[in-house]
């Protein structure tokens, strides 16, 4: 006798399938107290949001990426796309480490992260490389934040990740973008307009 297999499937919601609530951690003999550990997972998830956003941004612009230096940009972005792999899984694993639950999944990420949303159409390579260099800015800034807490609350190794791996080579990336807007006409706009700013509040 043959079964029916839509009468034998099993639909899965989740809820009821998970062993660990994200935003959680567990127990780990690792003699970090659990309020520390929780927040140290809490800053992680979020950088971890706006790292892989980040990463999906590089490999978009080396899909779309046109003009003169098409070339050198398309072999830059997909450079720079696995070196954010490698922190993801990096961040990824800390939280894990902690006891924590680590963000997955595109669209808890998309309703997660801080980077501002890019269109689904080309634009120009001027544009791409500012974009990135703002997602850059936002996940240093985060990564900087988090290095400090953790460090003042004795989460050495996390304090570690975030400032030997996440801050350094965010501020590596920074320069090569940096340098290939040099002279492109937006970056010379937003370092005059701070250099105002600074000569106002002098």
């Amino acid at each position: 006798m043959k079964h029916n297999s839509s009468q034998t499937t099993m639909h899965l919601t989740g809820k009821e399938t998970e062993i660990q609530q994200f935003g959680t951690v567990t127990n780990r003999p690792l003699s970090l107290d659990h309020k520390v550990r929780l927040a140290s997972v809490d800053g992680l998830n979020q950088i971890l949001a706006d790292t892989m956003t980040l990463r999906d941004m590089y490999k978009k612009h080396h899909w779309q990426v046109s003009g003169a230096t098409f070339y050198q940009l398309h072999l830059l972005f997909d450079k720079h796309f696995g070196e954010q792999a490698e922190l993801v899984d990096a961040l990824a694993e800390r939280i894990q480490t902690l006891g924590g639950v680590a963000i997955a999944m595109v669209h808890d990420v998309a309703e997660t992260t801080r980077v501002a949303r890019v269109p689904k159409g080309r634009e120009a390579a001027t544009i791409q490389l500012f974009r990135l260099l703002q997602a850059h800015e936002l996940i240093i800034a985060e990564a900087r934040e988090a290095a400090h807490a953790a460090g003042a609350s004795g989460d050495d190794g996390t304090n570690d990740l975030l400032v030997s791996d996440v801050l350094r080579r965010n501020e590596l990336q920074v320069w090569f973008v940096s340098e290939q807007l040099a002279g492109a006409g937006i970056a010379d706009k937003e370092e005059e307009a701070a250099r105002s700013v600074a000569g106002a509040r002098a």
